[in-house]
């Protein structure tokens, strides 16, 4: 029996003492993260000991003392007294350890202190703040057109590869709340800027869940949801949505910023095949035609410059996914988005579907995708395309066909006629229920991953061409 408590006894202390060393293998860690290059910590350190230095020098100076020559002297006899206790060899490297002890304990205490203030919950440590933040802006400028839930899903993914994110979102919708509000009070359809906000947000889940909330009761309250009120209000207070939108990005810790292609009252309009003309977006969708022709009232609107500034300094750019006629498109009906563009030269990656959308791409392959962007903009936008490489499950596959939707089959050949380099890869979520998303990480990784070999790959290129010339 006691052999058997002392087995348990070791067993603990063998335990307890794997978590302690444990937890001094974490803090040594996030000691030595201090020492990472980049995070303009060391320099402002040295800096405090010198001016603690100076400010010494000045104050002996200013009591009419010979600084050099007293701290000489203070020195001369401390260390004599030293030495005279313990030889040099001890002495020396004890004092010097216990000096930068002091120095490590006077700083943590003082890290501490800050992180308790920054972050009271106790959930990150500073520095791990600081090394995201300095990877996070060290991330390529790429801006994201279009709109739906596609692109608020690319954006929680890409949010967490880089904070110099641009998401340029349609303001052409015209149904739900965003409707409602667009025709009672006259401000600019707010639900895909309001999606993207919480999906760039630090604290998005809360967010989220915030932003979305519809109110059940109330008279004109039944039916909006609090985002869509937050950013009318703010349009109202701010002036336009350009404002509206800055100022909540601030409000709301947004990594990167959303902007409207158009400050314009755009209503989308669609030709059909058997001969109808469809008026608004919403309406588009339901009645259920083959569009031949999409555009937009007023024809030719003119692009918020804030937009066409990030597109002329992106690394990247990602157009969709989303509805293609209802949420992408209507983006590049803004002849100025469309012209900077393809006069980019930076990656330009197109994100097709997975599945067909009833009301706007039954039957579409990928290649159809392709050609309706090119036919409504009259020029190639992007390079290359990216496509989901498996099909979703059985029971996916029966839910969506009650819709009359299926998978957008990848028609490698008509893509190579077209000139776009195909990306293939599993970039897909699904439910229980069967419901079919783009996976926020996986997509996120696929994208970054291709613009980095594209970028080396265009580094090369323009290496070999310079010296050709020289030669």
């Amino acid at each position: 029996m006691s052999i058997a408590i002392i087995r348990q006894t070791l067993k603990a202390l063998h335990k307890h003492s794997r978590v302690r060393s444990g937890r001094t293998s974490y803090r040594v860690n996030q000691w030595f993260k201090w020492l990472s290059p980049g995070l303009s910590v060391k320099r402002w350190l040295l800096i405090s000991v010198g001016g603690v230095i100076l400010a010494a020098l000045g104050l002996a100076i200013w009591v009419k003392l010979t600084p050099i020559f007293w701290m000489i002297q203070l020195l001369k006899g401390l260390l004599g007294f030293i030495t005279n206790l313990l030889p040099n060899y001890v002495s020396g490297p004890l004092v010097m350890v216990c000096g930068l002890l002091l120095l490590l304990w006077g700083q943590t205490r003082t890290v501490g202190s800050i992180t308790k203030v920054l972050r009271p919950e106790g959930d990150e440590e500073i520095i791990d703040m600081l090394l995201a933040h300095r990877r996070l802006y060290r991330g390529p400028k790429i801006v994201v057109i279009g709109g739906g839930t596609g692109l608020s899903n690319l954006l929680r993914g890409l949010k967490n590869y880089s904070a110099n994110i641009t998401a340029i979102v349609t303001v052409a919708d015209d149904g739900g709340s965003s409707g409602r509000l667009r025709r009672e009070i006259g401000v600019l359809p707010p639900g895909d800027i309001r999606n993207c906000l919480a999906a760039m947000a630090d604290e998005e889940k809360l967010l989220t869940e915030l932003f979305q909330y519809r109110f059940s009761a109330g008279d004109g309250l039944t039916g909006h949801s609090f985002g869509n009120l937050f950013l009318t209000a703010m349009s109202e207070i701010t002036g336009d949505l350009e404002r509206a939108v800055a100022a909540s990005s601030k409000v709301l810790a947004i990594r990167g910023q959303v902007l409207p292609a158009t400050l314009s009252d755009v209503s989308l309009w669609a030709n059909l095949a058997d001969g109808r003309r469809i008026e608004g977006e919403s309406s588009i969708t339901e009645a259920g035609g083959k569009i031949v022709n999409i555009g937009c009232t007023p024809a030719n609107p003119p692009a918020l410059p804030a937009a066409i500034k990030a597109l002329k300094e992106a690394e990247y750019i990602v157009i969709g996914p989303g509805s293609l006629y209802t949420s992408v498109i209507p983006n590049l009906l803004v002849p100025e988005i469309a012209d900077v563009i393809a006069a980019s030269l930076a990656p330009r990656i197109y994100v097709c579907n997975i599945m067909t959308q009833p009301g706007e791409t039954q039957g579409y392959t990928v290649s159809d995708h392709i050609k309706a962007i090119d036919n409504v903009c009259g020029k190639s936008l992007f390079n290359a395309v990216l496509v989901q490489n498996k099909h979703p499950s059985a029971r996916a596959h029966m839910r969506y066909a009650q819709e009359d939707s299926h998978p957008v089959f990848c028609d490698r050949l008509e893509i190579n006629k077209l000139g776009r380099r195909v990306v293939i890869a599993n970039i897909m979520h699904e439910d229980e229920t069967g419901c079919v998303r783009h996976d926020p990480q996986k997509i996120a990784r696929v994208l970054l991953r291709w613009y980095s070999s594209t970028s080396k790959k265009n580094v090369i290129l323009k290496t070999h061409r310079a010296v050709s010339r020289v030669q």
